[in-house]
């Protein structure tokens, strides 16, 4: 899986050497929280259409960076245009970001026999804890919500960290925690709970009022 947000520039600064009011276009609001508590001196600017569309757009001028998911634009052979990959320190992908997911049936065992070579063991581990987190906050896709699981070095324990923002970056709330690989979705459970008990309800509130 490849969590990275890809960072694209108009003429090739990165984002540490973009100047003061630049702007940059994204359409994640879990992207733009991150961005604004980082850099307040940039201007977080909504960025929609498809890959080809945003990239026009920042061609054009329209915008002085964006940012898309990594996975996303190395797919479609779009790699050379990442001028840098964000740091998940710098930000935090959504629960799940790079993963692929076979959906089936649960009454065709055939079928579910046949997949069970496809599946990756750790990535399961960490994709559980992520949704767990996510489900607990009762999270989509357009909701300031990010988390991120890893395993050591063995593959027998995880740490997850996850986190809820304001869409202006005043106000961001983290948690992390560590676990054995078995308790991965009680972990996310936990750490959604801890968040919820820290205002996460609230500020999740203001945005879909806003929607």
């Amino acid at each position: 899986a490849n969590p990275w947000d890809a960072w694209l520039s108009h003429s090739g600064e990165t984002l540490e050497t973009l100047p003061a009011g630049a702007r940059v276009g994204t359409s994640s609001l879990r992207r733009q929280c991150q961005l604004a508590e980082h850099y307040p001196q940039l201007v977080i600017k909504s960025l929609r259409g498809n890959v080809n569309t945003r990239l026009a757009k920042l061609d054009n001028g329209e915008y002085d960076a964006i940012v898309l998911a990594a996975a996303g634009l190395i797919r479609l052979e779009f790699a050379e245009r990442i001028v840098q990959f964000l740091p998940t320190e710098l930000s935090l992908p959504a629960g799940g970001q790079g993963a692929v997911g076979i959906e089936t049936r649960s009454d065709d065992p055939a079928t579910v026999a046949l997949l069970q070579p496809l599946i990756d063991t750790p990535t399961s581990y960490c994709v559980s804890a992520e949704r767990a987190l996510n489900h607990r906050l009762q999270g989509g896709c357009q909701v300031p919500i990010a988390c991120f699981a890893e395993l050591d070095g063995q593959g027998a324990n995880l740490t997850l960290r996850g986190l809820v923002g304001s869409l202006d970056g005043q106000t961001i709330l983290r948690v992390d925690g560590a676990c054995p690989i078995e308790q991965a979705e009680q972990l996310g459970r936990e750490l959604g709970d801890q968040l919820l008990a820290a205002g996460a309800d609230k500020i999740l509130a203001e945005v879909y009022a806003l929607g």
